[in-house]
């Protein structure tokens, strides 16, 4: 019998989600489209980010604050009543996950049922943007289903509807740089498709031209300023814009092909 030295280990990243930005980490699993969980403690609670194919397929908090029977009498999917049977019956019944309850109760339709188990993942996501503190640690590796509602979220329409939804990101929006920094269009019509941006955002996005600054867009950009900010930020997450590399004075350019010297 092999000992734990000898079991495949898998590599870990650990950070700080003081210094280390989420979202970017996100979009790096998926260009990679590496297997794994991201894990992110804060105090006693612990939420798990499970990953494959560029894609979210599940989510998990340790807050009770995050349980699905708190997250659908939060969103009005049940009554006061439907959410107090169904917490009774599933402290007496171990064996039975709350999902099943209120299917066989019939509160819930299964298509219901997954529906909100959809947003519930997504709001569990979603809320690890908000955090500016806090460990961080992603483990590439397959991982067991056995236990979960798998569910397909692209990831790229993750990041930009999870940044949208923070209340303060300054944090996020300082990592563009200062505000006459300018910014420069890099996406095609399939980014765009792919990242679900709407008519509006899409306005937004063509102001980044190359030439205005990040104050000016942010300024004069369809939505508020701090929202307009915040959006910027996901498009360069997300490989739409980059930073423009200004050409500096004194510097000769390198030419692609020979030329004959003067006077030959």
């Amino acid at each position: 019998m092999a000992d734990a030295d000898q079991q495949p280990k898998r590599y870990q990243y650990h950070g700080e989600l003081g210094q280390t930005a989420l979202p970017e980490m996100l979009y790096t699993v998926y260009q990679h489209r590496v297997p794994g969980i991201i894990e992110c403690h804060r105090g006693d609670v612990l939420k798990r980010v499970y990953l494959r194919d560029g894609a979210v397929i599940h989510a998990s908090s340790t807050d009770r604050v995050d349980s699905l029977g708190t997250f659908l009498r939060r969103t009005e999917r049940i009554s006061a009543e439907q959410f107090v049977l169904t917490d009774k019956i599933r402290a007496a019944t171990a064996d039975k996950r709350h999902g099943e309850l209120l299917i066989e109760h019939e509160i819930l339709s299964p298509a219901q049922l997954y529906e909100a188990i959809q947003e519930q993942i997504r709001s569990v996501v979603w809320s690890l943007f908000s955090w500016d503190d806090g460990e961080v640690t992603f483990s590439i590796g397959d991982f067991e289903e056995a236990d979960m509602v798998r569910i397909y979220l692209p990831m790229r329409q993750m990041i930009l509807q999870g940044v949208k939804r923070v209340p303060d990101a300054k944090a996020l929006v300082s990592r563009l740089g200062r505000k006459d920094t300018i910014f420069e269009p890099i996406w095609s019509t399939e980014d765009l498709i792919e990242v679900a941006v709407d008519e509006i955002e899409l306005k937004l996005l063509r102001q980044v031209d190359g030439k205005r600054s990040l104050y000016d867009v942010c300024t004069h950009g369809p939505f508020t300023p701090p929202e307009n900010a915040r959006i910027i930020y996901a498009f360069h997450v997300l490989r739409l814009i980059r930073r423009r590399v200004a050409e500096r004075p004194g510097v000769v350019k390198l030419r692609l092909r020979s030329e004959p010297a003067a006077g030959s």
